[in-house]
């Protein structure tokens, strides 16, 4: 366990990644109670992105890179929408990929700036708010300072998790997961009116990279006709493919989707549906699936700082669409109208509701507890029963040979994926 021995004098907080509802509520809360007990607070403009061009001829500046945080600059923000700091993805530990990269001065050399940039500006800790990638980042920092000389002053590193995906190990919800549900579970219903109006089906790619949280939980509070996430592409709806490693030249096999069987699932919905009186519905896809798609659909797809394919720009709802479109046609003789959209980021600074204005409050003071109260380094703040505040170890996080997060999925026949499957025609 990472401890540090004296308490910060001026604290950095740092949001990156997507927005989450209730960001503001974390913030704020996190910096008042810093500054209510004599410590001073930056905010870093844009995540890691303040640092990028830091250097001797380049500071940081204030207003441009940062701003200072005071009491009256976080006054009634708790509920206030979108991320008063702003936010990026920029990846400073984007080149390190093991431990024996954070020895090696060019693949570190973000990290050292990042360092530098927060030294500059006289921070002796940081808070970092973000997802899964995130939280990757912070550890890389963590270690990178665990390689520097002894003398070499030290910047305690903490983590608060945001996602609206959920898909967080450490914790049980995080904040802004609720708010989000509660805004495209709304948008589900009325599509479901709308598509009953006129006899079709709306097909919503949800956002969910990794896991299903939040498109479950999206269709089961909005009612919708059947929900998909990468969780589901087991047995017989899964299949593999070999391809050629370009870079490497060596054959690689990974784990997609079986695309006749996941059509014939969703159209064994839609034919159920029929047969009840039902000729409409909305169907739920988690835009991961994407990932789980043959090769050829996801040829000269861009990736960002983190990896990722661009999901965006795939827009599997489409794809579906015009599937499922055909493959009724061939089912019934009959045509029927499918129509794809995207849902997520109209969620993404929605108004936080009050549990998640409360937790993310409450893992803002979790901030000030780690570091001035627990002198806690390389720890993500986490809450369990009743909003009580424990702090997890990056290393149960984070593998410790890849540096890769590990993502919470929903266990498959776990009570909550059963509750989706018995809610569905």
């Amino acid at each position: 366990m990472a401890e540090v021995s004296s308490t910060p004098r001026k604290v950095a907080i740092l949001f990156a990644g997507g927005p989450a509802p209730a960001a503001n509520a974390v913030i704020s809360s996190a910096a008042l109670a810093f500054l209510r007990n004599g410590i001073e607070v930056v905010g870093i403009q844009h995540g890691y992105s303040a640092f990028e061009a830091f250097g001797p001829e380049s500071p940081l500046v204030e207003g441009q890179h940062y701003v200072n945080l005071d009491l009256a600059a976080v006054r009634r923000k708790r509920n206030a929408q979108g991320i008063m700091i702003g936010t990026a993805r920029t990846n400073p530990g984007k080149k390190v990929t093991s431990l024996a990269d954070l020895t090696d001065a060019a693949k570190s050399a973000p990290l050292r700036q990042t360092y530098d940039a927060l030294r500059s500006l006289g921070v002796d800790a940081l808070v970092s708010i973000g997802g899964d990638d995130t939280l990757k980042t912070a550890n890389k920092l963590k270690l990178f300072q665990d390689q520097l000389p002894t003398d070499a002053p030290r910047i305690p590193v903490v983590h608060l998790p945001k996602t609206i995906d959920n898909d967080y190990c450490g914790i049980d919800f995080t904040f802004g997961y609720f708010t989000a549900v509660d805004n495209l579970a709304t948008e589900l219903r009325n599509l479901l009116y709308d598509a009953e109006a006129n006899r079709a089906y709306f097909v919503a790619e949800c956002m969910g990279r990794s896991a299903g949280w939040l498109s479950y939980g999206a269709a089961i509070a909005g009612e919708a006709s059947l929900v998909l996430s990468v969780e589901d592409i087991a047995g017989e709806l899964q299949t593999t493919e070999t391809t050629v490693n370009e870079e490497t030249g060596k054959s690689e096999t990974r784990r997609i989707m079986d695309g006749e069987k996941v059509l014939d699932r969703i159209m064994s919905t839609i034919l159920a549906r029929e047969k009840e009186g039902k000729e409409y519905g909305v169907l739920v896809l988690a835009e991961g699936l994407v990932t789980l798609l043959p090769s050829e659909y996801l040829e000269g797809v861009p990736r960002d700082d983190h990896g990722h394919i661009k999901i965006s720009q795939i827009q599997l709802y489409d794809l579906m669409c015009r599937l499922l479109a055909e493959r009724y046609e061939k089912a019934t003789g009959k045509q029927r109208l499918f129509k794809g959209l995207q849902l997520g980021y109209e969620a993404r600074c929605a108004q936080p509701t009050a549990f998640d204005a409360i937790m993310g409050s409450q893992l803002g003071f979790g901030a000030y507890r780690a570091l001035a109260e627990e002198h806690r380094n390389g720890v993500m703040v986490s809450i369990a029963g009743q909003m009580e505040l424990i702090f997890v170890e990056f290393e149960k996080l984070v593998d410790p040979q890849t540096l890769v997060t590990m993502v919470r999925h929903i266990e498959p026949d776990s009570d909550f994926h059963r509750l989706a499957r018995i809610l569905e025609t």
